[in-house]
């Protein structure tokens, strides 16, 4: 699962607004979708999409949905078309927001490895088992091609 946005010049196409757009790295006017790819024999290959649309958008009679909520629907519109998910992916936007997406993804029974940001806090079960691993550096490639130092690390809970 992830989000993706494009610039859009005017304010007449129905999610446009100033908000963050992940391949610029910068709050611009655009729009944004939450997006569901697939994994197999090495090949990622888009699954399903839904726009985000902001507060400040919405038409009557519309809900306000988060992304990560967003995610969860099309995770379950998914499944109900027989899609057989194994592992659900995804960074710390939806890692961080366990009410609206880590908890729906637990209740539907899928593994999952989601990113965290080093300043969030997690609260594990009493009963579950927790190995933490160190620390590590990494380099990451950018979508423009530059690379960055990142650290990552891997908490593991549960049975498994």
């Amino acid at each position: 699962m992830d989000e993706t946005g494009d610039s859009k010049k005017g304010k007449t196409t129905d999610c446009v607004k100033r908000q963050y757009i992940g391949n610029l790295g910068k709050i611009e006017n655009g729009i944004v979708s939450v997006n569901a790819y697939g994994y197999c024999d090495g090949v990622t290959f888009p699954l399903k999409s839904k726009m985000f649309k902001s507060k400040e958008r919405l038409k009557e009679g519309d809900k306000y949905k988060t992304k990560p909520e967003l995610a969860v629907e099309i995770i379950k519109e998914l499944k109900e078309t027989g899609f057989n998910i194994k592992r659900v992916v995804s960074d710390s936007l939806y890692g961080e927001s366990h009410s609206n997406f880590v908890s729906a993804i637990e209740k539907l029974k899928i593994e999952y490895a989601v990113g965290i940001l080093s300043n969030h806090g997690i609260w594990l079960p009493n009963e579950d088992k927790v190995r933490v691993n160190k620390w590590r550096r990494f380099d990451h490639i950018r979508w423009d091609g530059k690379r960055e130092d990142r650290n990552i690390r891997e908490i593991v809970y549960g049975k498994k």
